[in-house]
């Protein structure tokens, strides 16, 4: 008896691996077309970056360990690290005063606009006419840094308005910009007076950002304006100052136009920062080695000062 439900056999596997072969070669192929038009409109972002940025990082590097006066390529004489041996070398004034002249400068700069803006921010928040006041604290920001500079300079002359400010007060004139003692705090003051509007936005940004629900929730708990500030409004603002600190620290640590116009490093070395020594090594005396090195030591310092602030917010909670 023929069994009539036995599967019919029709000589064909029931798997077919190389019929699904096709589909994925297509589809590898779409991938990898995707992928070449994707670099073909990167291309010329890439070129920029290697032109601009990676060709003269690794020009830098290579006169970092070398001695060259800045004319034929074929002059370049390599050193090792000379160069940086000589910056910490005994009798250098690379770390004493001009490194440490950039940090205070940089340091006094923070706490003088994190603590101006603050301040004002905060009055803004309860102002009318808050897009006026956040204009024109903002002014100075697209003002140039030389004309600010010269601005202030002759602010700072013994017969200028701060010493005619002081003279009317009683007190005797002072050479803001001619004494070692007040030379870097006068800079200082006009770099934290022109970087306090970016901070302003930054900052009332932040205070709007504030759910109002929190102060009415304080409000009803009996809480001063006091204990708001400082148990909501600066907890809450953490993001916002952590901002703040590392881009006005950066600009600090990198700052070079406005000491330069004010007074080009002097008197002495009082106000000497780094990045106006690399531009002296560089253009000045010719050693593009020394300015090299110096340059990769002041990133050292950029990128050490960072993570540290990154690390004091990341320990007060704030995981920016």
């Amino acid at each position: 008896m023929v069994n009539t439900l036995a599967p019919e056999t029709t000589g064909r596997p029931a798997h077919t691996p190389a019929a699904t072969e096709p589909a994925v070669d297509g589809r590898s192929r779409s991938r990898r077309r995707q992928a070449t038009v994707a670099y073909l409109f990167l291309a010329p972002t890439l070129l920029f970056f290697a032109v601009f940025l990676i060709l003269p990082l690794g020009f830098a590097l290579l006169l970092s360990t070398s001695r060259w006066a800045g004319f034929d390529l074929g002059d370049i004489d390599p050193v090792g690290l000379d160069n940086f041996t000589g910056l910490f070398a005994a009798g250098s004034t690379f770390l004493t005063p001009i490194l440490t002249n950039t940090l205070l400068f940089a340091l006094g700069t923070v706490t003088l606009a994190l603590a101006g803006s603050l301040l004002v921010a905060t009055c803004i928040d309860k102002l009318r006419l808050q897009g006026l006041w956040r204009t024109l604290y903002f002014l100075p920001i697209v003002t140039t840094v030389v004309a600010v500079g010269n601005v202030w300079k002759y602010m700072y002359e013994p017969g200028g308005l701060v010493n005619g400010v002081l003279n009317a007060l009683g007190l005797g004139s002072v050479a803001f910009l001619q004494d070692p003692d007040t030379a870097l705090p006068s800079v200082v003051v006009v770099q934290a007076w022109a970087s306090v509007g970016s901070a302003i936005l930054v900052l009332t940004a932040g205070l709007k950002s504030v759910p109002e629900s929190y102060y009415e929730a304080a409000a009803l708990d009996g809480a001063g304006p006091v204990t708001v500030w400082w148990k909501i409004t600066l907890p809450l603002l953490r993001p916002s100052l952590l901002f703040v600190c590392v881009t006005q620290f950066l600009t600090g640590l990198q700052s070079f136009a406005l000491i330069i116009v004010m007074t080009k490093g002097g008197p002495g070395d009082a106000t000497n920062v780094a990045a106006l020594e690399m531009y002296r090594q560089a253009f000045s005396y010719g050693d593009w080695g020394t300015a090299s090195a110096a340059a990769f030591v002041l990133f050292v310092v950029v990128l050490a000062v960072t993570l540290v602030q990154l690390w004091i917010f990341r320990r007060k909670g704030e995981d920016a």
